[in-house]
């Protein structure tokens, strides 16, 4: 069943402004979280460049300065023309900050103090504006005006190294994780200092970076490096550093990964395979004999394996042994689970009715958002100004100089 239904009757952001000077993957897949909890994301694009980058990245578009990857990082915000290198863009900025919650942007590190976007700049105007800042590097040091990207971090931070079979190439995870796991660490930060300037009435500056994000998963392997000076290595199959068997395994029409990481996993395993036997083979004992004879052990379960497709394996795991097929990207998402969990939306935009995008995966009370479709560049500059108090003249005088 679509667990999705009508949406959030009363989401928990509800009433909240925030301001975000955003661009491409982490920062507006951070602000689209906080839109899909119900804030109002107002996304400042500079006019006379065509708004954020990736209105123009294909290879799918959805008329002028729109496409398929906008809408997938943008649903639900709305769209700002403003400039603020002009004096008067800042003015403009100043009073829409005094009805704002926070200001998020994911600038190069070195641009939001020149463009006045710290909290230093705007509790003049607001002393609880709560001022996110995600870069590739931080606002300060050596790295602060280098450009950065998902997989330079994915590089230095070792992920390539950890990625791929033990003979072969290293490789980068196939989808921009860092950028990711940095976009919802923001959407967090922010969240939480929100919660604090409402409990203070003062606001504060909050960094989060790529890098200290990508170096931050690292988590247990660099535990065991920094106190052991142990280094895993990459294990065949994508297999567990240190559980057996935690891997991939063929089937007979295709692959499946299996995780027997509690000793009753490892005799369902056996029991569900037609090897009861093996849990009382010395070699397979125990966790460190499984895996110190983890090639004599593939061999027998791959035979067994062999003998299935992996939808019947599933079928016979189902609840008992911790096991997923090894699905392509159109069978992940032509899944029929996925879609009973209503893990897909549709949304009415005006170029393409009936868009499908992915679903928000929080539920709150048991339903998820439901997604209005990402803004026109520009979409809704007269409505916020009008609202600010700028009378239409004002507006008019604005976009003259080229300031919206």
């Amino acid at each position: 069943m679509d667990t999705a239904g009508p949406g959030i009757s009363d989401p928990p952001l509800a009433g909240t402004r925030i301001l975000s000077v955003e661009q491409y993957g982490a920062g507006p897949f951070a602000s689209m979280y906080l839109s899909d909890m119900g804030a109002e994301v107002i996304k400042i694009e500079s006019p006379g460049t065509g708004g954020d980058s990736s209105r123009a990245s294909g290879p799918h578009y959805l008329g002028e300065g729109d496409s398929h990857f906008f809408q997938t990082f943008n649903l639900g915000k709305k769209s700002l023309d403003l400039d603020l290198r002009h004096p008067r863009g800042r003015e403009v900025l100043h009073r829409l900050v005094g009805s704002a919650d926070a200001v998020l942007n994911n600038l190069r590190g070195d641009l939001p103090g020149r463009l006045g976007l710290t909290h230093a700049d705007l509790a003049p105007h607001n002393p609880r504006i709560v001022c996110a800042h995600l870069s590739g590097y931080g606002r300060v040091g050596d790295r602060a005006t280098w450009p950065a990207y998902d997989y330079l971090m994915q590089a230095e931070a070792g992920y390539l190294s950890l990625t791929g079979e033990p003979d072969g190439p290293m490789t980068r995870m196939g989808l921009s994780i860092v950028d990711y796991l940095t976009g919802i660490t923001t959407a967090f930060a922010l969240t939480a200092a929100l919660v604090g300037a409402m409990r203070t009435g003062k606001g504060r500056d909050v960094d989060v970076t790529l890098y200290d994000v990508a170096m931050h998963q690292l988590t247990y392997p660099a535990t065991w490096y920094l106190n052991e000076a142990d280094v895993i290595e990459r294990r065949p199959r994508s297999g567990h550093p240190s559980v057996v068997p935690c891997e991939v395994f063929p089937t007979a029409d295709g692959h499946i990964f299996v995780m027997c990481v509690l000793p009753k996993f490892w005799i369902k395993l056996c029991e569900a395979l037609g090897l009861p036997e093996l849990p009382d083979d010395p070699r397979f004992a125990g966790p460190r004999d499984r895996f110190d004879n983890r090639d004599a052990l593939a061999a027998l379960l791959d035979a067994a394996f062999a003998t299935r497709s992996t939808s019947d394996w599933m079928r016979r795991f189902a609840g008992q042994v911790p096991a997923a097929p090894v699905l392509t990207l159109p069978d992940a998402l032509d899944n029929p689970y996925f879609a009973a969990t209503g893990g897909i939306q549709e949304v009415s935009h005006p170029d393409r009715p009936g868009l499908r995008v992915l679903s928000s995966p929080i539920r709150i009370d048991g339903k998820r958002a439901r997604a209005a479709p990402a803004p026109k560049r520009g979409a809704d500059t007269d409505a916020i100004l009008r609202e600010a108090g700028f009378a239409p003249d004002d507006i008019a005088e604005l976009r003259a100089e080229k300031v919206i």
